[in-house]
């Protein structure tokens, strides 16, 4: 305890829930489940008249389906009966023959051998049935009906030997022992994860062969009605448990905590504290997957209703690091503890955030604008030091921290529109004015936005309007240039 308080914190709590019915309210309401917590479905079909019919048409797997109990005393009945009738057969086949009353006449050639009783017809059927023959009770060439029936008790003896044993082989071989095996937390918690609130729960492995293709889906079962005036009593939702992203698409070999973030798309989104409390629903897991070992494909199941979800908890951690291997305690698998969550839901915090304003709008478009900005006027200064002289070239070129500065306060100042096709485009005058640099007390010149825009379409541009931003442009460099270099520069600029 002192450990899981150093690491988490004095205000959090914990809260160890129980295997047999975990961490529940004072008061827990009584209410009819749609599947149980081992996965089985609170679900009777009656009334189904002649279409009951439909289960002897597909014997085999009626009998599959059937109970372990019930699978046995059929199974008994069968061989009993069978052994039976076929046991009379014989004994009818040598009462009629008269071999019951001669059976001990040395000169007379039964149709079976020593068989003069139904105990001793019995006994020649299993010993022909199970292949036992110890030799004592056999067939003679003399009877042909018997040979008959000894040819129909060897089939159908290999019919009904096929379908009961492969029906319990079958039974034996379902992977549903193997969903034993395969845990779910007894209660699902909401809290926050990576700022978002987040629906939970927890899914291991108890065994170490692994369950290949592991995929989670989850439904939830709440009554609703539609916008018509139809009642759905059991309308089922999909819960996004990470389809888009693959996260539902498992790596089961440790305890994994399975989330699903409650936004606009989720059935939770105006679910809050208060709310849970008079919900009505039921959140239906379902993990399906391949034994490693028979490869046959698994399916576990388990649900939480409304009173089995813990507001403001998580999970508390169960592996360890030892010496060459990873440790998972799963006395701690259910167990979990309080944090810090905000009561409300989702769309109440979405109605609770601040309005956009002006500013705001101006600040989130501020990178978008700056980029436009640079880019524009970097070609500005890329093609008017491609039309100077070497000379000047090389002078220009030491002026780049001041043209970097000057760009850097024309773009947080010039808005500018542009258009592919006949949408306006605003052209800001642009005036040349000198600032005190801060740092050095370098004179710049900046670009200074004057309110008035004129508005046209890019279709009515001309390019002397380039020529003439690129001439201003180039008015500006020859202030700053020595007077010999200023008439060499006019010559080439014109």
């Amino acid at each position: 305890m002192s450990a899981l308080r150093r690491k988490f914190g004095e205000e959090y709590h914990v809260v160890t829930t129980t295997v047999g019915g975990g961490f529940f309210p004072s008061v827990k309401r009584k209410r009819q489940r749609f599947v149980d917590k081992n996965g089985r479905c609170n679900v009777q079909h009656g009334n189904l008249g002649g279409e009951s019919s439909r289960y002897l048409s597909d014997l085999f797997t009626t009998l599959v389906d059937l109970k372990w109990r019930w699978n046995l005393l059929i199974f008994i009945l069968t061989y009993t009966v069978a052994w039976l009738v076929m046991a009379s057969m014989w004994w009818i086949i040598a009462y009629i023959r008269g071999d019951l009353n001669r059976a001990h006449d040395d000169g007379y050639t039964p149709c079976v051998v020593n068989v003069y009783n139904f105990p001793s017809a019995f006994l020649f059927f299993i010993e022909t049935e199970a292949t036992i023959g110890y030799g004592f009770r056999y067939i003679t060439e003399k009877c042909p009906e018997g040979i008959i029936l000894f040819l129909f008790q060897s089939l159908l003896g290999s019919i009904v030997d096929a379908f009961l044993i492969g029906c319990m082989f079958i039974k034996m071989s379902q992977p549903k022992k193997r969903a034993e095996t395969l845990m779910f937390s007894q209660n699902a918690v909401i809290s926050q994860r990576d700022g978002k609130l987040c629906l939970m729960f927890r899914v291991g492995n108890l065994r170490n062969s692994h369950m290949v293709s592991a995929q989670i889906r989850c439904k939830l079962i709440k009554s609703r009605q539609t916008p018509e005036g139809e009642f759905l009593p059991l309308d089922q939702r999909e819960l996004d448990v990470g389809f888009g992203t693959g996260a539902d698409q498992l790596f089961l070999v440790s305890p994994l905590t399975i989330c699903h973030e409650i936004n606009r798309r989720s059935p939770f989104f105006d679910l809050s504290q208060k709310s849970l409390r008079s919900e009505q629903f039921e959140i239906v897991v379902i993990l399906e997957g391949i034994v490693e070992t028979t490869g046959m494909t698994c399916q576990a199941r388990t649900s939480y209703t409304e009173d089995e979800v813990l507001w403001g908890h998580r999970f508390l951690p169960v592996m360890s690091l030892e010496e060459g291997f990873f440790r998972v305690d799963y006395s701690q698998f259910h167990a979990t503890f309080e944090v810090p969550t905000p009561y409300y839901s989702v769309k109440e915090q979405e109605e609770k955030l601040p309005p956009s304003s002006p500013l705001n709008s101006l600040c989130s478009e501020k990178y978008h604008r700056d980029r436009v900005c640079s880019l524009d006027y970097l070609n500005v200064f890329e093609v008017g030091s491609g039309i100077l002289p070497n000379k000047l070239q090389k002078l220009s070129r030491g002026r780049d921290i001041v043209q970097d500065k000057l760009l850097r306060m024309c773009s947080n100042s010039v808005e500018r529109a542009c258009s592919t096709g006949d949408l306006p485009l605003k052209i800001q005058r642009i005036t040349v004015s000198t600032c005190e640099d801060s740092e050095g007390s370098t004179p710049l010149k900046y670009f200074k936005v004057k309110p008035e825009c004129m508005t046209q379409s890019t279709g009515n541009l001309q390019l002397q309007k380039k020529a003439q931003g690129m001439m201003s442009l180039g008015t500006m460099l020859d202030a700053n240039l020595p007077a010999k270099l200023r008439k060499m520069n006019s010559g080439c600029i014109s």
